[in-house]
């Protein structure tokens, strides 16, 4: 990452305020952009998507965050961070971590929203934002992310109609520069778009919720106890081994970061 230098924060915050998104154009350096692909092609090649949503010619790696240094360092950066902390309450967790690939031939994804599953009424204060950071360049062409600006300030009348409707002459594809990245609010609507090219587009995601809000990815079950001991205290709070105040999450009345301890177990009376 090319960290929070030049980078307005008041700025970002109003537009993703406004309209829903904020674009960082230099989201990745040229190193960690060549970290991210060169690790995502290590472990390409197993999981094509099972449903029209997670497309048949699409490629996607679950848990990224636990499957590289280059991942751990992109889900905490320091821009992003200071970004969802005005949106959501201390203690938010990491609830989403994957790459895309969308290959040549793959329709557009049905429009959706990141936070729906959550069923609360529209409009609605951010219960989650979203990270979208292109490794290869979006265009027009190959599976740019496609948006809705505002929709995330739409009532659920309003909302349902552009869902129903596919979008409308407002939906807008997200072009990026390889290394440039997308954050949206959890509430817009957008959606990947059709790849009409000849190459792949890749992307990675990183999805953030509010911490009293159940996360997609069970990380606990997913990443290995010993694995996650070794991450940053930051990034371990993100997966959820810290405490939302005054009491949710806790082990046997236990701090959740004792569970990382070696030998630890919980003190559970047996018969």
């Amino acid at each position: 990452m090319t960290g929070p230098l030049a980078f307005d924060l008041e700025a970002r915050t109003a537009e993703l305020s406004r309209g829903g998104y904020t674009v960082i154009e230099d989201f990745l350096s040229p190193q960690a952009l060549a970290e991210t692909r060169d690790r995502i092609d290590a472990l390409s090649g197993q999981h094509r998507g099972r449903n029209a949503f997670e497309g048949f010619s699409t490629e996607r790696i679950y848990t990224l965050v636990a499957r590289g240094a280059v991942f751990e360092a992109m889900v905490e950066d320091a821009r992003l961070l200071a970004l969802l902390d005005r949106f959501l309450l201390p203690g938010y967790l990491l609830t989403a971590s994957q790459s895309i690939r969308i290959l040549p031939g793959e329709a557009a994804q049905a429009l959706h929203i990141d936070d729906g599953f959550y069923r609360l009424p529209r409009p609605r204060p951010a219960v989650s934002l979203t990270l979208i950071a292109a490794i290869d360049a979006f265009t027009e062409d190959n599976g740019a992310t496609d948006i809705l600006p505002g929709s995330h300030l739409w009532d659920e009348a309003r909302a349902a109609a552009a869902l129903a409707a596919g979008g409308g002459p407002g939906l807008l594809p997200a072009v990026l520069p390889a290394g440039g990245a997308i954050v949206l609010q959890g509430s817009l609507i957008h959606r990947g778009g059709a790849n009409r090219s000849g190459a792949p587009r890749l992307a990675v995601t990183h999805q953030y919720c509010q911490p009293w809000a159940r996360p997609q990815e069970n990380f606990f079950l997913a990443i290995p106890k010993a694995q996650a001991a070794a991450f940053s205290p930051r990034l371990q709070a993100l997966l959820g081994y810290e405490i939302w105040p005054p009491f949710m999450g806790h082990v046997t009345a236990h701090h959740p970061r004792r569970a990382l301890e070696s030998g630890w177990t919980p003190p559970i009376a047996r018969p």
